[in-house]
């Protein structure tokens, strides 16, 4: 790798390790072994190279969580599209509960937004693209086949799913929802299903 390349992965460590507003240029540079003066070569600025490092780091775990479950199959809930949504929040969830740095890291950035024209402006950049790819994941279709209106509307519900659930993560970690309690109160808001009680 070259020092382009160290320097992201540098602050991608410090993300997770220090956060975003904490991480200074020395900790990138400490992280990464290459020098002060690459950061404003190759990225113009720290606060220019941590939006890199957020995005690229959202968007790798996106791409895992893609992985898993794959396909359409008995693994990701059968053909039934509501097994299929507890199937894959069931991974999505799992990944959150043991991925506690990226989450706070994440939940940190929205804060910031209200106050960060640049930063807002990234990630707003990216966000129409991590729609369609949880289309994509929930569907069980290739990104190729999510049309720009199902990526805007359903993708955004995903990710107002997704994030309310990171935020609730981190604050009743011991009362997250499973996927197949998602699944009941999407069923219940969709068709008025009153729930059992226990």
């Amino acid at each position: 790798m070259g020092h382009r390349e160290d320097l992201l992965e540098g602050a991608k460590r410090c993300l997770l390790e220090k956060g975003y507003a904490r991480t200074t240029a020395r900790d990138i540079v400490a992280a990464s072994g290459a020098n002060l003066a690459s950061i404003g070569y190759h990225y113009g600025s720290k606060d220019a190279l941590m939006r890199q490092a957020i995005i690229a780091s959202s968007e790798e775990w996106g791409a895992s969580v893609a992985q898993v479950p794959a396909g359409g199959g008995a693994e990701a809930g059968g053909t039934d599209p509501l097994e299929r949504f507890a199937a894959v929040w069931d991974a999505v969830l799992q990944r959150i509960s043991t991925e506690r740095e990226f989450i706070a890291a994440q939940v940190e950035v929205l804060g910031l937004l209200p106050r960060d024209a640049a930063l807002r402006e990234a990630i707003g950049e990216v966000l129409p693209e991590g729609g369609e790819g949880l289309v994509a994941v929930f569907e069980g279709v290739p990104d190729t086949e999510v049309d720009p209106e199902s990526a805007r509307i359903v993708g955004s519900f995903y990710q107002a799913l997704l994030t309310g659930l990171m935020v609730q993560s981190l604050l009743t970690p011991d009362a997250m929802p499973s996927g197949r309690d998602l699944a009941t109160a999407l069923r219940r808001v969709t068709a008025g299903e009153v729930l059992e009680k226990k």
